[in-house]
């Protein structure tokens, strides 16, 4: 993955004066929702939730807030992406390759752990769920172990429509249910138990 600091990111209209033209440049109204605070903080991730559900032109506006230079913009608006899409999965369909080539490149673990859940909602073709996986196999090296948690659920998520992936994939949740956390070891043991039935055959 590259430096995000060079790539994936946005800078996002503010409420101060560009000195070139004098003209005042605002930040969008639904943003300034999701600003102040810190990381520790939701905001008002729900208002916004409900804005976007009645008028959904505004996903656009939240979708690229994760592109923002502002950590904590990032953080409110993947928050306010996941919370929308799980209802409305199709709302990422004209993003995904935004999601894929640039959300997903951010080093920020609770942009990662969004983007973990984000993924399987996702149609994909055969080389784009390719590339998920690799995205999410890099995510289980993160230090958070939310992320990790995250992207193996969504592994399993994607193995469970893919057989071809299949094998992969339990080759690596049985690794990590060998090595990591107890919690990944408890998620792992459920997930493999779950993969491992879907593919027995019937009696």
């Amino acid at each position: 993955f590259c430096d995000p600091a060079s790539r994936g990111r946005r800078a996002l209209p503010d409420s101060r004066a560009s000195p070139a033209t004098g003209e005042a440049r605002t930040m969008h109204s639904l943003l300034i929702k999701l600003t102040g605070g810190d990381r520790r903080s939701i905001g008002r991730v729900g208002e916004v939730v409900a804005e976007v559900l009645a008028d959904p032109s505004l996903f656009q506006v939240v979708f690229e807030g994760m592109l923002s230079d502002n950590p904590v913009l990032r953080m409110r608006c993947a928050d306010a992406v996941e919370k929308l899409t799980s209802e409305h999965p199709e709302y990422l369909r004209p993003y995904k390759q935004t999601l894929l080539q640039e959300v997903a490149r951010i080093d920020q673990q609770e942009i990662r752990w969004h983007v973990a859940q984000l993924l399987p909602r996702l149609e994909l073709s055969a080389d784009e769920r390719n590339a998920v996986v690799a995205i999410l196999l890099e995510y289980l090296g993160d230090q958070s172990k939310i992320v990790k948690t995250f992207s193996m659920q969504a592994l399993a998520d994607i193995a469970e429509r893919d057989e071809d992936l299949r094998p992969q994939i339990i080759a690596e949740l049985v690794e990590l249910t060998r090595s990591g956390s107890p919690a990944m070891k408890s998620r792992g043991r459920r997930l493999l138990e779950r993969l491992t039935r879907d593919t027995l055959p019937a009696p």
